[in-house]
């Protein structure tokens, strides 16, 4: 997948695209002019002069957070479906993949809401646009956890993970939904690092990497969570995506970890991660370890762009720009709260 001889032929114009659009994320002098804004409508006319130009023309004053919000998810879905409805295999394949997890996080929504008695009309607008899918509608006409379970089973993408990781529709309660998300994502990673390692040269080379990175976060966060719960160790270890660096021995020892500290010192051994809890803490400057698995997460995607003739440029993409779109989110919701002590808590990119 990697030959530079073959790949441009199928794959170089949407190389050449991708890379175009990473060109226009935004730098740390658009940020700094952002933290400055006093109004959200400050803000919407500093983004036009960005390659964001008039995303937020057609939105009437007062400005919302959310409609900000929502503008730019379709700002990345048009760019991304752009390009997913003209590639043709492996390459449309590999976007697919990136869709995956988007999907998982909008069906465990909606089979919370179900679970609830929530109505899933009411629910799909909170779903990710990049999650969504052809079969939704099918789903949305499900009134029940056993009619949704058989609707995801038959009906959806995620089906074959849907049959790993769960057996019948008694399996769909409120206990067990974080447990079903992490299996299905723990199937999720393996598959597609897989598929990468498939696929071989630089795209496995730039993505196997990131992949694992993830593997291991999820790993560190499902350790932490699992604190003061009723987990068995080797439930725990089950949840484990075994793509990661972490594994096998990192794992062994996160499942038997009993707090922070001990995860912190067993993270200690391993470079990677050696610096991850630095400037971690519950004061009013400290960072959440969420926030340093972020400048992390940045730092690998971003060394993606310094190889060539890889499909690694695209899941990368669509990664920085999400944390984009989340930087600006909290800009704007600092300046729209009038509270921006903590408008400087985003992560610069480039």
């Amino acid at each position: 997948m990697g030959d530079s001889l073959t790949f441009n032929i199928d794959n170089g114009y949407f190389d050449g695209l991708v890379r175009g659009f990473r060109s226009g994320i935004l730098k740390r002098n658009d940020y700094h002019n952002l933290v400055e804004c006093e109004t959200l409508e400050d803000l919407k006319l500093h983004l036009q002069g960005t390659d964001y130009g008039p995303l937020l023309a057609n939105d009437p004053s007062p400005l919302m957070v959310q409609t900000i919000d929502e503008r730019l998810k379709e700002r990345l879905v048009h760019e991304f479906t752009h390009i997913r409805n003209q590639c043709t295999a492996p390459m449309s394949e590999f976007l697919d993949y990136i869709t995956y997890g988007y999907m998982i996080d909008n069906i465990i929504l909606l089979i919370t809401g179900t679970l609830r008695n929530r109505p899933i009309m009411e629910l799909l607008p909170r779903c990710h646009p990049l999650g969504k899918f052809d079969e939704l509608a099918t789903i949305s006409i499900a009134q029940s956890p056993a009619e949704l379970f058989n609707a995801v089973m038959v009906d959806t993408p995620l089906a074959p993970f849907f049959k790993e990781c769960v057996q019948d529709e008694n399996d769909l309660d409120e206990m067990n939904i974080e447990i079903l998300r992490n299996k299905l994502y723990k199937t999720y990673l393996e598959d597609f690092y897989a598929f990468c390692v498939e696929l071989g040269g630089v795209t496995a080379e730039v993505m196997c990497p990131i992949l694992a990175f993830e593997a291991d976060r999820r790993a560190i966060t499902i350790t932490i969570n699992s604190f003061r719960t009723d987990l068995l160790k080797d439930d725990i270890e089950n949840l484990y995506p075994t793509c990661g660096t972490l594994y096998p021995e990192g794992l062994k020892f996160l499942k038997n970890a009993e707090d922070r500290e001990e995860v912190r010192r067993i993270l200690d051994r391993y470079g990677a991660y050696k610096d991850l809890h630095t400037g971690v803490g519950d004061g009013p400057n400290d960072k959440t370890l969420e926030d340093r698995f972020f400048e992390e997460e940045v730092k690998i995607l971003s060394l993606a762009f310094m190889d060539s003739f890889h499909l690694g440029v695209f899941f990368a993409f669509v990664k920085l720009k999400e944390q984009e779109n989340r930087n600006i989110v909290w800009i704007a919701e600092c300046i729209a709260q009038k509270n921006k002590s903590k408008v400087e808590n985003y992560i610069p990119i480039f």
